[in-house]
């Protein structure tokens, strides 16, 4: 025997078409064209929608300027003056606004129903749509049918027989009238929406807690409402919205003495038709309240939208 190492070397023995080089395995590199066009297109996607937004949000921009300038500064001119103008800018008109009890006092019936009419929505549609989801009871399935059919019946179709209906039990020009009206409405897709998410949950989930000695109760309130509160906030936001910028309900069931800040903004138009130091911060002060709704709860919102999405 040599003094020399027999072993065989693997690598020598291991066939050339078995060792691919590095550089055939690394993906191709996109030629400079296609990167400098696809740079482009991401640039001029990015400057659309930067300008799409500035122009969605320009009326709202235009409201908020005109409700800081004077009545003479704005029928002299309009609001795109205070751009190179800062100095005419003022608070009077908020001034104004405070000091109009019609006003504000449609902004505390605003929430005195909107809130109520939300709350309601959100609770019934959650115990509702738990029930649909997974108890089982005689005639569900077609209860829930007619549930879903609902969904197609307009409003101003129960606007008469509601109005009946109220006048006989003294509910009608009342607060009370109009939040059980929406919250009649609202309930058909809440309960809808609501019931579809929570048939998603796992059923080994629920069948563990029910092991674990929880009740139909706990098992609502542990497991399922934790589970879908992104489905329950972005159903709020909706909800809140919708009662918060109607008008045809409120200008039919509402007290006329005392209405929602819809109503009595369109009574300001009807009965003062130059009064802008109040229209314009009243009419941003009812916008700006959803807005604030909104963004507080943009990210439930997003995540109850991509959970359904995904679902």
């Amino acid at each position: 025997m040599s003094g020399t190492d027999a072993t065989p070397d693997p690598t020598a023995a291991e066939p050339a078409y078995a060792r691919p080089s590095p550089s055939a395995l690394a993906p191709a590199r996109p030629s400079y064209a296609a990167r400098a066009s696809a740079g482009l297109a991401s640039g001029a996607l990015r400057v659309f929608l930067v300008a799409a937004a500035l122009f969605w949000l320009l009326p709202t921009l235009g409201l908020l300027l005109s409700s800081l300038v004077s009545p003479t500064d704005l029928n002299s001119g309009g609001w795109w003056q205070v751009l190179t103008a800062p100095s005419r800018l003022t608070a009077d008109n908020y001034a104004r606004l405070l000091a109009n009890d019609t006003i504000t006092g449609s902004l505390l019936t605003t929430f005195a129903i909107a809130v109520p009419a939300t709350l309601l929505v959100l609770t019934l549609g959650a115990l509702a749509g738990y029930a649909f989801a997974w108890l089982e009871f005689p005639g569900r399935d077609w209860l829930f049918l007619l549930v879903v059919a609902l969904l197609v019946v307009p409003v101003q179709v129960a606007l008469i027989p509601v109005s009946e209906l109220f006048g006989s039990i003294g509910l009608f020009e009342t607060t009370a009238g109009v939040v059980l009206f929406h919250t009649a409405f609202g309930l058909p897709f809440a309960v809808f929406l609501l019931r579809n998410f929570f048939a998603e949950i796992p059923r080994e989930l629920l069948e563990a807690a029910r092991l674990d000695g929880a009740g139909e109760l706990r098992l609502f309130t542990r497991v399922v409402l934790p589970l879908g509160a992104p489905a329950i906030a972005s159903l709020g936001i909706f909800q809140f919205l919708w009662v918060w910028n109607d008008m045809l309900v409120a200008l039919v069931f509402a007290d006329s003495a005392n209405p929602p800040i819809t109503v009595a903004l369109q009574q300001q138009v009807r009965q003062f038709g130059n009064n802008i130091d109040v229209l314009a911060p009243g009419a941003f002060l009812s916008m700006a309240v959803p807005l604030v709704v909104f963004f507080a709860f943009q990210r439930q919102f997003v995540s109850g939208v991509m959970a359904g999405a995904i679902k």
